[in-house]
């Protein structure tokens, strides 16, 4: 059984390609039918309301947090850690999303797209523990629940938290050459 990579929006072609770099199956996902047929989905960055929208469009929303109720890994990046959060700061009230995750974001909490930057940080959990993070109008994970936990920081604000068989990233694995959060996530179920 394939691991997914919702592929509504966004940079999925570039995690569909970190997966297959460490050997794992991967394929494109796009409808709910293919969500069951994953053992596990990343949704990726890209812009949170249009992915949101689409998935609600789509009728993905439920499939995705039945997903999560069965056990299988779910990977949020950037726009998809906003997704999967229960509580989204003022920007992205009115936006579609899973809520299946017990941890508050604040959107482009890091500035807008000029304001991209690249930084090393330490990940619990991580051989090496330092990955080259890639952070662009990234959110931060602003408060999170008993349960949570908390697998890095940059400059004293959360960037990645697990809870369970879900993992949130503010940054992009997918944009190096670096398949360590990739396999992270691929052996969490």
């Amino acid at each position: 059984m394939p691991f997914g990579v919702l592929a509504l929006q966004g940079d999925f072609r570039e995690h569909v390609q970190a997966l297959e770099r460490l050997g794992v199956d991967a394929v494109a996902v796009r409808t709910a039918d293919e969500v069951a047929a994953v053992q596990g989905l990343i949704i990726p960055g890209g812009e949170s309301t249009t992915i949101g929208k689409l998935m609600a469009r789509y009728e993905l929303l439920e499939p995705i947090r039945e997903l999560v109720k069965s056990g299988k890994p779910l990977l949020g990046t950037c726009a998809g850690a906003i997704l999967m959060a229960k509580s989204i700061g003022a920007a992205g009230k009115d936006q579609p999303a899973l809520g299946v995750m017990d941890i508050s974001v604040e959107r482009n909490a890091y500035g807008r797209q000029v304001d991209s930057f690249e930084a090393d940080i330490a990940v619990k959990g991580i051989a090496g523990g330092q990955v080259r993070a890639v952070f662009i109008r990234a959110p931060i994970i602003a408060a999170v629940a008993d349960g949570v936990e908390v697998l890095a920081e940059h400059d004293g604000r959360i960037v990645a938290a697990r809870q369970r068989n879900m993992l949130v990233l503010s940054f992009h694995p997918e944009l190096t050459e670096d398949t360590r959060m990739h396999d992270y996530f691929v052996h969490m179920g």
